[in-house]
């Protein structure tokens, strides 16, 4: 999982960083709103830990971008700050942060916080499969890339179903057309929508790569 850390104090930041990368998640660090910015545009985070007061937008007006922008407004952010009374505290909360620590605060406590907080996203994301920023929502039978929505044909759900649930793998032609189409179609109708799925997934699309004479798999660039 990736962590996303926004905090201007180097010797913070860096404590933050080690907590996390020790607790076995990725982590990207920024120190003024401007990076963080351009960073999430690229990779979609699965939670923030945030500070108040920063270079440029403070974190309160990050957060109100983050909760208003369709693509980032489920995302879990827990603020960090020095602003310690209990107004800022509510604010934050009211504003939409999932949590709220005061500095200085407790590593443990923070490592706690932030499992919590992801162990609640794995809760509500049991129906979905990801892979990179794709997210497919079986519950909901929708798709999307960086956030945003996919829309697919019946046959292209199922088609990216499969390349979902077997990433890596080198699925033969004759099996994906056995599976999806039965008996209906060709290996031409299984090109056509191979191509057009490549299309609707943007900079996604190029992950799902021809095996020549055998047929196709679901793989980041080598």
């Amino acid at each position: 999982m990736l962590i996303y850390i926004v905090e201007d104090d180097d010797n913070i930041r860096e404590l933050e960083a080690f907590a996390m990368k020790n607790s076995g998640y990725d982590t990207e660090c920024f120190a003024d709103s401007k990076e963080f910015c351009q960073a999430i545009t690229k990779a979609v985070p699965d939670l923030i830990l945030l500070d108040i007061m920063l270079p440029g937008d403070d974190g309160l007006t990050l957060l109100k971008k983050l909760r208003d922008d369709p693509a980032t407004a489920k995302i879990p952010i827990i603020i960090i700050s020095a602003k310690t009374t209990e107004l800022d505290r509510v604010k934050g909360l009211d504003m939409g942060a999932d949590d709220y620590m005061c500095k200085p605060f407790s590593v443990m406590e923070m490592v706690s916080r932030v499992k919590a907080r992801l162990r609640g996203v794995r809760d509500k994301n049991d129906d979905m499969i990801c892979f990179d920023g794709i997210t497919m929502s079986e519950d909901t039978r929708t798709v999307s890339a960086d956030g945003k929505p996919v829309e697919l044909t019946f046959k292209e759900y199922e088609l990216l179903k499969m390349f979902l649930s077997s990433p890596k793998i080198v699925l033969r032609r004759d099996d994906i057309l056995d599976k999806i189409w039965g008996q209906e179609s060709t290996g031409r109708t299984l090109d056509v929508h191979i191509r057009t799925l490549r299309s609707k997934l943007g900079e996604y699309g190029k992950y799902i790569k021809t095996i020549r004479n055998v047929g196709y798999k679901l793989d980041r660039d080598d």
